[in-house]
C-alpha cells in the first residue's frame, strides 16, 4: 500500500508499509559485557518498575557526573512503549527541564517524530547517561560504564520492540563500542528480540544539514517496521 503524504523538512514523498517479507534482514548481536562478571540485562533486576529505578538513579553518586548537575534526567515517555530511543546525556535544556530532548536537537527530534508519524507520546526517550556531563562534552567511559546500568534496566523494564541508538555514542554503548555511525546507521540488528537501528543524532543534523536526508530515509524504515 502506497500513500502521498509530506516528508521531513517539507519534502513530499510515497509512504510505502512494507509487508513483513520485505524487511531487511537483522543481524544478531550479543550483550557486550560493561562490568566483569555482570551481565547487562541483570542490572538492577530486583527493581521492577520504572518509578523504583528512577528513585535510585536520582540518588546516584556513583559517577563525578551527579556533583556537576542540577538533577538527574532519568527518561521519560511511554512505559509500555514499543519503541525506545536512546541518546547520549543530557544538555543545559535538559538539565534545566529535567527532560530529555527539549532543546534544539529535541525541537528537531520531535519534527521528525511527527513527520514519521511516530507521536512523541507512544515512544520512550532517554539517554545512556542521566546527568549532563560538564560543558555538554562527550561522557567518559567510566561515566558510561556505570549509567549503563541504569540504561539496561529501563530496557528490560520497558521491553520495546524497537530500539533507535541516537548517534555515535549511543551506538557504541548499545551495538559495538568499535563500530562507526557513518557504516552502521540505516542497518539493523538484533539484540533478545529487540530490533536495533542506529541514526545521526539530531544534534548532528543541525551541524551537518546532509545528514537530514539519510536521516529521513532511516526513519521511513523505522516507520514501517513500527507500523508493521
Amino acid at each position: 500500500m502506497s500513500i502521498e503524504q509530506p516528508g521531513l523538512f517539507g519534502l513530499s514523498e510515497t509512504k510505502k508499509l512494507e509487508s513483513p517479507e520485505e524487511g531487511r534482514e537483522e543481524q544478531s548481536l550479543a550483550y557486550i559485557p560493561f562490568i566483569p562478571g555482570v551481565k547487562p540485562q541483570e542490572a538492577y533486576l530486583e527493581l521492577n518498575s520504572l518509578s523504583q529505578l528512577e528513585q535510585r538513579a536520582k540518588s546516584c553518586r556513583q559517577c563525578r557526573l551527579r556533583e556537576g548537575c542540577r538533577q538527574v534526567v532519568f527518561g521519560e515517555g511511554n512505559s509500555d512503549a514499543r519503541l525506545m530511543l536512546v541518546g547520549e546525556g543530557p544538555g543545559m535544556d535538559e538539565d534545566l527541564q529535567g527532560r530529555p530532548f527539549v532543546g534544539k536537537a529535541g525541537q528537531l527530534l520531535d519534527k521528525i517524530l511527527q513527520a514519521a508519524e511516530l507521536p512523541r507520546q507512544e515512544v520512550y526517550i532517554g539517554n545512556v547517561v542521566k546527568c549532563r556531563p560538564p560543558g555538554n562534552r562527550l561522557p567518559h567511559p567510566d561515566e558510561v560504564r556505570v549509567c549503563r546500568n541504569y540504561l539496561e534496566a529501563q530496557i528490560r523494564i520497558i521491553k520495546p520492540r524497537i530500539l533507535v541508538c541516537l548517534g555515535s555514542l549511543a551506538t557504541k554503548a548499545i551495538i559495538d563500542p568499535q563500530v562507526s555511525i557513518t557504516m552502521t546507521r540505516g542497518k539493523w540488528f538484533n539484540r533478545q528480540g529487540i530490533s536495533i537501528m542506529a541514526v545521526f543524532h539530531p544534534a548532528a543534523l543541525l551541524r551537518n544539514p546532509s545528514y537530514k536526508r539519510p536521516t529521513w530515509e532511516d526513519f521511513k524504515q523505522i516507520r514501517d517496521k513500527y507500523y508493521r
